[in-house]
């Protein structure tokens, strides 16, 4: 009986506290009601931000890009032409010069005596041919005459003839010595830089030096080679056969400032068998002087122009299992649209389906991004501004 009455007890109070715990729960919903309708309804995810570009409609260069080195058009070392003492030294260092200017004067006395005696020596002999000439005249006369034999009319007549050849080998002498003597001015040969100057003032000179006294290179145009794959050779050819030539750009190691511009010259006339590239030569004017000898630049050759094509941001392509794709943005959303790239140039990527002029697409944020997010436009912060698209024409209407 003692067990049947504890077990009934023992029911009871578990009831008991059963209906506890629902009393409980109740009044705790009913009291967080009203937090619940302050909150409302329940809201979807957040939105991403992202960074954004337009898609514009732009002239498009489909470009190759190398690596290249200035070259000098010309270059000359400037030595003297015969042995003697510097005696005067008439340009700077690093001085830009013309050609024909003088640069430095040898001591010329010594030819300038002798160039004086060849000159003596050439007026006795003309003083002995006239004479020899007005005897030919006289023996010519008295031969007519019968007044003296043929024999010396013939003898005057190889004299004159002897003292004509001596007036014109005085002449030559002349002239060597003149040449001589212009050696001792010494002149630039092309127009460009002076480097450094090797020889000062009062040292002896001489013709066979290796060094010379200075070298002239120069600096406007200048020429730039370098080497692109080879597969590129089909377009490498047709762009040299366009009449306008193709344009080449130079900008400094790291590909950023622009140093100069010119156009393609040549190519080689093999691919080089060990790297299976191909040099090109380009000229390029250099009014400003940026682009020096021996200087490493980023070469950019445009192959080809593309006009009023679908030009978008490069960092906006994506790639995925079915290709390429971008963000675009619509009403707020982020839609995943697939697309056509038809050529990568930098920080542009011309494309042929998928975008049109006008769309705006991400540039930045893509992490988070999935088709249809909502998404929330942002302006980067100049610490972490995106890179700066390259010049280009204004978009087309």
């Amino acid at each position: 009986m003692a067990g049947t009455w504890l077990s009934g007890r023992r029911g009871r109070w578990a009831g008991a506290l059963a209906a506890g715990a629902i009393v409980v729960s109740a009044a705790a919903w009913w009291l967080a009601g009203p937090a619940r309708a302050a909150k409302g309804p329940q809201r979807g995810p957040a939105p991403v931000a992202v960074v954004v570009e337009r898609v514009l409609q732009r002239d498009f260069p489909e470009v190759a890009t190398g690596i290249g080195r200035v070259q000098a058009l010309q270059s000359a070392v400037v030595r003297p032409q015969i042995d003697g003492l510097l005696a005067e030294v008439l340009f700077k260092e690093g001085q830009t010069v013309k050609e024909g200017q003088l640069l430095a004067r040898l001591d010329d006395r010594a030819l300038a005596a002798e160039l004086a005696q060849v000159r003596a020596t050439r007026a006795s002999n003309v003083a002995q041919l006239e004479t020899a000439k007005l005897d030919l005249v006289r023996y010519t006369n008295l031969l007519a005459g019968e007044a003296i034999a043929r024999q010396r009319v013939d003898q005057q007549r190889a004299q004159v003839q002897q003292l004509e050849a001596a007036v014109a080998a005085s002449d030559a002498v002349i002239a060597a010595a003149e040449v001589r003597l212009s050696f001792t001015r010494i002149t630039a040969p092309l127009s460009g830089r002076a480097g450094l100057r090797r020889v000062d003032r009062g040292n002896f000179v001489r013709a066979s030096d290796a060094q010379g006294l200075v070298t002239i290179t120069q600096v406007d145009p200048v020429a730039v080679l370098f080497s692109l794959p080879q597969d590129l050779l089909p377009q490498l050819a047709a762009a040299l056969a366009s009449p306008a030539g193709a344009a080449v750009k130079a900008f400094d190691r790291s590909g950023g400032a622009l140093l100069g511009q010119g156009r393609l010259l040549t190519i080689d006339n093999q691919v080089d068998d060990t790297s299976g590239t191909i040099a090109a030569k380009a000229e390029l004017p250099n009014p400003d002087g940026k682009l020096w000898a021996g200087q490493f630049a980023t070469v950019e050759l445009q192959l080809r122009l593309h006009p009023g094509a679908t030009v978008a941001p490069t960092r906006a392509i994506r790639t995925g299992p079915q290709g390429p794709f971008a963000f675009r943005i619509d009403g707020g959303v982020a839609k995943v649209v697939p697309v056509k790239v038809l050529r990568e140039s930098g920080p542009l990527t011309a494309v042929t389906a998928g975008l049109s002029p006008g769309d705006t697409v991400v540039v930045d944020g893509h992490s988070r991004l999935v088709d249809g997010s909502p998404v929330k436009v942002v302006t980067p912060s100049p610490e972490e501004g995106t890179p700066a698209q390259a010049p280009a024409p204004e978009a087309r209407p």
